[in-house]
C-alpha cells in the first residue's frame, strides 16, 4: 500500500467522521451557556454585575472529573452499552435544557434562566466526559492524534455555530428561534451518536468504590506520575499566558499598538480561525507519520517561537502585514500543539478509568492557566510588551524541559496503560 493510501485510510474512515461529528456535539453547548447567552443578556439590557455573575455557571466543565466515576461504573441503558447510554442521556439532557432556555424571560425571570443555562453546562460537560472516553477507547495509538486533531475542528466550529450563526438568526428572527435552532442541531448530533458502535472495553470497574478510589491509586502508583502532572500544568502555560493579553496588546490606543476593531476582526478572526483549523489538520497528520512524543517536541518549539512573534510585533509597531504573520503562525502554532497534547493526554489513560482519568487530566490542565493567567496585566504593565512576551516565551521553556522526562524523543508515551 502507498504512503497516500495509507494516509487517506487513516483519515477517511468512518471512525474519523464519526470522531469530528462527536466534536461538534461536545463544542455546541459551551458556548449557549456562555458568550453567546452574554450576548442575549446584553441584546436586553441586563447590567454587567449581573452578566459578570453568569460565569459561575461554567463551573461544571471545571469540576466534571467529579462524577465521571459514574461514567465508568454505570450503564444506564444496557442494550445501548456505557459509553453510548451517557452519550444519548447527556445529549437528551443539553436538547432539553436549551428549549427550556430558549423560552424562558431574562428580563423578568433571570435566576431561572441561570438555573437553566447551569444545566445545559452540566449535561454539556457530562457529554464531553463520555466523549472524551469513546475517543480514546475507539481510536488506536497511532491514530489518536488525528483523530484528536479532527475532535478539536469539530468542536471549533461547532462554536463558531453557536456564536456566530446564533447570533444572525437571532438578529434575522428572536433569541428563541436561535436558541430552538442550536437545540434541533444537538438532535442531529443525537441521531448519529445512535448510529455509532460502543467502543470494545475488555475491563471496567465493578463497584463504585472501585469506579471512584482505583483510577487515582492506579495513576499515581506510576513511575513519574507527578512528573507529568508538572508537565501536564506547563506544557501550554506560557501559550495561555500570551493570550490573556492578546487582545489588550492589539486592540489599545493607549498602551498597546491601537488597530481597529475592524482590523482586529478581519485578522485575528479570520486568520486566526484558518491557522486554528489548518494547525490541528497538518499536527493531526503529522502524527500519523511521526508519533505523538516527536510531535510535542517539534510543536512546543513552534508554540514558544510564535509566542516570541508577538515581542517582534512590539518592537516593530502598528502593521498589518506583520500581524497576519504573527496571527496566523501563532494559531496554527496552537492548533498542532493542542492536537498533540490531547493525544498525548489520552494515550496515558487506563482504558478502565478512561471517564475519571482525562476528566482529572484535563481539570487539572485549566488550574494553572487560571492562575497563572490572572497577573498577567500587571506583567505587561511593569515588564512593557516586549519583555512581557518574552517572558512568556521562558516560561513556555520548562514544559519544553520536562519532555526529556515525559515524552523522549523517539519513544512512546512513557505512562500509558491499558
Amino acid at each position: 500500500m502507498s504512503r497516500w493510501s495509507s494516509f487517506k485510510e487513516s483519515v477517511f474512515n468512518q471512525t474519523m467522521v464519526v470522531t469530528f461529528f462527536m466534536g461538534f456535539s461536545g463544542g455546541l453547548p459551551f458556548l449557549l451557556k456562555g458568550q453567546t447567552l452574554s450576548a442575549w443578556l446584553t441584546d436586553l439590557n441586563v447590567d454587567r454585575s449581573s452578566i459578570g455573575l453568569f460565569a459561575i455557571v461554567g463551573l461544571p466543565y471545571t469540576l466534571k472529573f467529579l462524577w465521571a466515576p459514574l461514567m465508568d461504573r454505570y450503564a444506564p441503558f444496557q442494550f445501548l452499552g456505557r459509553r453510548r447510554s451517557w452519550l444519548v442521556l447527556s445529549q437528551l439532557g443539553v436538547i432539553f435544557t436549551l428549549v427550556l432556555l430558549s423560552f424562558s424571560d431574562p428580563q423578568n425571570h433571570l435566576v431561572t434562566v441561570a438555573f437553566f443555562a447551569f444545566l445545559v453546562s452540566f449535561f454539556g460537560a457530562s457529554q464531553d466526559i463520555v466523549i472524551d472516553a469513546y475517543r480514546r477507547e475507539t481510536l488506536t495509538d497511532q491514530q489518536l492524534g488525528l483523530g484528536s486533531s479532527l475532535y478539536m475542528n469539530g468542536y471549533r466550529a461547532a462554536n463558531y455555530f453557536s456564536s456566530a450563526i446564533a447570533l444572525l438568526i437571532a438578529g434575522a428572527v428572536s433569541w428563541k428561534a436561535a436558541y430552538l435552532v442550536m437545540a434541533g442541531t444537538m438532535l442531529i448530533c443525537l441521531l448519529i451518536s445512535l448510529k455509532t458502535k460502543e467502543p470494545l472495553v475488555h475491563s471496567q470497574p465493578t463497584t463504585l468504590r472501585e469506579a471512584v478510589v482505583e483510577p487515582f491509586v492506579e495513576y499515581f502508583k506510576r513511575k513519574g506520575a507527578f512528573t507529568i502532572l508538572a508537565f501536564i500544568l506547563f506544557y501550554k502555560l506560557g501559550d495561555a499566558m500570551a493570550s490573556q493579553m492578546t487582545t489588550n496588546f492589539l486592540l489599545s490606543k493607549t498602551v498597546g499598538l491601537g488597530f481597529s476593531k475592524a482590523e482586529y476582526v478581519g485578522i485575528v478572526k479570520t486568520f486566526g480561525l484558518v491557522g486554528l483549523f489548518g494547525g490541528a489538520l497538518i499536527g493531526g497528520s503529522v502524527m500519523v507519520k511521526i508519533g505523538i512524543n516527536k510531535a510535542l517536541w517539534i510543536f512546543g518549539f513552534l508554540q514558544m517561537i510564535s509566542t516570541a512573534g508577538f515581542s517582534l510585533l512590539a518592537e516593530v509597531g502598528k502593521s498589518l502585514p506583520l500581524l497576519t504573520g504573527v496571527i496566523t503562525f501563532e494559531f496554527s502554532a496552537m492548533g498542532m500543539g493542542s492536537a498533540a497534547f490531547m493525544a498525548f493526554m489520552a494515550s496515558l489513560t487506563n482504558k478502565k478509568f478512561t471517564a475519571t482519568q482525562y476528566a482529572l487530566l484535563t481539570s487539572l490542565m485549566g488550574v494553572p492557566q487560571v492562575i497563572f493567567s490572572a497577573p498577567t496585566g500587571y506583567l505587561a504593565e511593569q515588564l512593557g510588551w516586549t519583555q512581557f512576551y518574552l517572558f512568556c516565551t521562558f516560561i513556555a521553556l520548562i514544559g519544553i524541559f520536562l519532555l526529556f522526562k515525559v515524552a523522549p524523543w523517539g519513544e512512546n508515551p512513557t505512562l500509558s496503560k491499558s
